[in-house]
């Protein structure tokens, strides 16, 4: 692994790294190896939004119920524990890297999103995270919403259709049995969703440096991201 600590002995403590984007534009791959090479904190939104959505769903709660959500919001204890190269995702002290990923989880966490009550709560905690060191947070509202202060802003896309291949290799590696055109409605729908709530929407931000990653490695984008923020 390159290490680019001594390019950004500069850098103050609380620096800040924000990418956003859609789904399967590469960005939480992105970020964790950006986090990785810096040696910064990372911040996963995406898997914070799962571990409420598996907590909803745990509890047999209706997306409508805006008070009960609030109060399993409110008492939900949710961890980042960093070991080595991977970041596992603690809820109430268990360990749900695993079981947010599974397939009932992909729309419920987008619908759990829109949900105004949710993000509030999720915003704070996210800036306490932030206030705790470098960082590179990765999401769909970093930029935007959470920490318009960052020195660093940055929007990665990509084509549909490879957004889509990325997303069929993905669940195909999980072991999922799914057709690509199944994939592509899914991820049409997340768009969809996401774009169009009416709080913290996602779009790039006004100062956000914008990447297409259509026909990038994770590598080369990892390192356009440092020579932006280098320069």
């Amino acid at each position: 692994m390159i290490d680019d600590s001594s390019r950004f002995s500069h850098i103050m403590p609380n620096q800040l790294i924000t990418i956003d984007g859609p789904t399967g534009s590469g960005k939480s791959t992105v970020s964790r190896l950006l986090a990785q090479r810096l040696h910064y904190n990372y911040l996963d939104t995406g898997a914070m939004y799962r571990a409420v959505g598996l907590a909803i769903l745990r509890a047999g709660v209706s997306l409508h119920n805006k008070r009960e959500i609030t109060r399993i919001c409110n008492n939900l204890d949710i961890k980042f524990i960093h070991d080595g190269d991977a970041t596992k995702i603690y809820l109430d002290n268990e360990d749900v890297t695993k079981a947010i990923r599974e397939p009932a989880i992909d729309l419920i966490a987008s619908d759990v999103s829109a949900l105004d009550n949710v993000r509030k709560v999720m915003t704070i905690l996210q800036r306490k995270i932030g206030s705790q060191g470098p960082l590179v947070a990765e999401g769909r509202d970093m930029g935007t919403v959470v920490f318009p202060e960052a020195q660093h802003k940055f929007y990665i896309n990509a084509s549909l259709e490879v957004r889509v291949d990325r997303r069929f290799q993905e669940r195909q590696k999980r072991g999922e049995l799914i057709s690509r055109e199944k994939v592509k409605k899914d991820l049409v729908k997340r768009d969809s969703q996401d774009m169009n709530r009416h709080l913290s929407p996602l779009r790039p931000a006004r100062d956000a440096k914008i990447i297409d990653t259509t026909n990038l490695s994770p590598d080369q984008i990892v390192e356009k991201i440092i020579k932006d923020i280098v320069s």
